[in-house]
């Protein structure tokens, strides 16, 4: 009996201890003082919860950089070399071009009135201002030598622009002399030519040596010496000279460019 009631005893024992093992085993319980590992724990951290809302971020106020001016380079009047070799035309060149360009003689005022077919008044432009003194010569001019006459003025006004220098206005102090013109300045010029090419609208005198300064009404513009005029303008004739557009002689006595047409 005893026997029998060891093994009994024995092998309930055994019974239960398999049990047990089986059950721990087969289980996933995790144990609640068991820890995480860090890597579990480190992307718990990071992770951010998705939602539906959008939320944008308001960017930082950037302050407006200045904006660089740029630097004006003024041009420098440099002037030509020489006024005899840029300016060499003489009247038996500048006639040619006056007989080929220009209309007929005028006879007198009146004539040149009932003539504006042929002939373009120029006594009023922007570009340029006329001789108040002018008593030998009406200003009247060819299309063609009036063009010329609004380049001039035009290519003036825009190279003091680039030099810095105030506005001024060439003044013409010779356009288109009739023929009782030339007879009246021959008696107290007897150096004036009766051939002048100045009767065939082709030809005008620009002063080199006196200026029309541009100033609006109240404003005091600096003063400007002649002379920086002079070599501007000389630039502007040259260059157009060199593109075939006139003819140009420097008088000396006269104190002005003779420019006909071409």
């Amino acid at each position: 009996m005893r026997r029998i009631k060891k093994k009994i005893y024995l092998g309930t024992c055994a019974a239960a201890f398999a049990v047990l093992t089986i059950v721990r085993y087969t289980t996933d319980v995790v144990p609640e003082s068991e820890p995480q590992p860090v890597a579990e724990v480190e992307a718990q951290e990071v992770e951010t919860p998705v939602t539906d809302t959008i939320v944008e971020a308001t960017p930082a106020p950037q302050k407006s950089l200045p904006i660089p001016k740029t630097p004006e380079k003024k041009h420098s009047v440099r002037g030509v070399h020489s006024y005899a070799d840029c300016f060499p035309d003489i009247q038996d060149v500048q006639i040619v071009a006056a007989r080929k360009w220009g209309v007929s003689p005028v006879e007198d005022r009146q004539e040149a009135e009932q003539r504006k077919s042929e002939l373009v008044f120029v006594g009023s432009s922007p570009y340029y201002v006329m001789d108040r003194s002018m008593l030998h010569s009406i200003p009247y001019l060819v299309p063609r030598a009036a063009d010329l006459l609004d380049r001039i003025g035009r290519n003036f006004i825009d190279s003091l622009f680039v030099k810095g220098i105030p506005f001024h206005n060439p003044i013409i102090t010779s356009v288109l002399r009739t023929e009782n013109d030339v007879r009246r300045l021959r008696r107290t010029n007897p150096n004036a030519s009766p051939e002048s090419c100045h009767r065939f609208g082709t030809t005008f005198d620009i002063a080199y040596n006196r200026y029309h300064t541009v100033c609006p009404p109240g404003e005091h513009r600096r003063a400007v010496r002649d002379d920086s005029l002079k070599y501007v303008l000389s630039e502007v004739l040259r260059d157009l000279r060199k593109e075939g557009r006139c003819f140009i002689k420097y008088e000396v006595k006269q104190g002005c460019f003779h420019i006909t047409t071409r």
